[in-house]
């Protein structure tokens, strides 16, 4: 007999093409009037596009998010806002923005318009990650969950393939893990196994042909969903792995849960038979560790730990860390088959 909880916090969700041009009003509908605009240093371009369109709403820009939200930056940030006396916080980008506009809003409590222009999904979740002293700390809290998040499938076209990719598969992630989450529910496990099924169709074809509209519509829609997931319920492994390979080694964060997915997966093939059953059949494969792969393959990204930046030497110490703290996972944590894991991900080897 089945048993759950389902609580889900909301955030106001506007699809479509030519979104963008609604942000001056969502900011108003926010009782709002001075917003700051949040991007990387790379994504300049798009946050004086998002300033433009709010005109006189516009606080000014912050182009310096960086990734796994260092405390330094947060506090320059903070500081930045608050001398600009920023009321809202337009986030523009992919993860590193939108989680440098929480890290603002965790200590302020002001609302936060999410514009994604990756597929990352953690626009709609209230998870945020600081990195201090090289060890990367997450938390939940309701406060730093965007209002409104604006989903405008033309920004993903400056997205290269090579990153749409891995950013897609960090999508898939957070999906394949929901399906065996600790918490678990129905409405998640069906937006999960949707999540997979858009994604894992639409990511090839962006890669063959980048200014598909369809296929990046497609994506970001499964980009939603996967980050609906990850906003009710909780992960495990997989993503504690991550968060300390990308924390503690500074490894970049889509290509990181790009490589991992699949042993973390293959680790708990037999303590989730069904949740991963349900992976594979979204996938549209008979082994879903394998299918992993295989379809990070098909696009081109990195398989191998060894190929992002990781050190052999580090590899000892990232399994200590991944076995300090208890967590939840299907499968028992423990030191020798996570050193394992990382070994044959660090190598880059076909799962099975």
């Amino acid at each position: 007999m089945r048993t759950f909880v389902y609580d889900q916090p909301a955030s106001r969700v506007i699809f479509g093409l030519g979104s963008l041009d609604r942000l001056p009003e969502e900011v108003k509908r926010l009782g709002a009037s001075r917003a700051i605009v949040l991007s990387t240093p790379e994504q300049r371009t798009d946050a004086e596009e998002a300033a433009k369109r709010l005109g006189d709403m516009s606080a000014g820009i912050y182009p310096q998010a960086v990734m796994h939200v260092p405390i330094e930056t947060a506090r320059a940030a903070r500081a930045a806002a608050k001398d600009l006396g920023a009321d809202c916080y337009v986030a523009i980008g992919g993860g590193s923005t939108i989680g440098l506009g929480k890290a603002i809003a965790l200590e302020t409590g002001m609302p936060i318009v999410a514009v994604p222009t990756t597929f990352a999904g953690s626009e709609m979740t209230p998870i945020y990650g600081l990195t201090e002293g090289g060890v990367k700390k997450t938390g939940r809290d309701r406060r730093v969950l965007p209002r409104t998040v604006l989903y405008d499938p033309k920004l993903t076209l400056t997205l290269p393939g090579k990153i749409a990719g891995p950013s897609g598969m960090n999508a898939i992630a957070h999906c394949v893990e929901g399906l065996y989450a600790q918490d678990a529910n129905p409405i998640m496990a069906l937006l999960a196994a949707e999540g997979i099924r858009a994604l894992s169709r639409s990511l090839p074809v962006i890669v063959q042909e980048p200014r598909n509209l369809e296929a990046r519509s497609d994506a970001m829609y499964g980009a939603w969903l996967a980050g609906t997931v990850l906003g009710n319920v909780g992960m495990a492994l997989h993503h504690k792995l991550c968060h300390t390979l990308g924390g503690t080694f500074n490894l970049p964060h889509a290509e990181t849960h790009t490589v991992v997915l699949p042993h973390a997966v293959e680790f708990n093939r037999h303590a989730a038979v069904d949740a991963i059953w349900a992976a594979a059949a979204a996938l549209g494969v008979n082994d879903a560790a394998q299918g992993l792969y295989d379809l990070a393959s098909r696009l081109g990204a990195p398989l191998a730990l060894k190929d992002i930046g990781m050190s052999a030497d580090g590899l000892d110490r990232a399994a200590r860390l991944a076995t300090e703290n208890p967590y939840y996972n299907p499968r028992p944590i423990e030191y020798g088959g996570i050193r394992q894991l990382l070994e044959n991900a660090f190598w880059g080897k076909r799962p099975g």
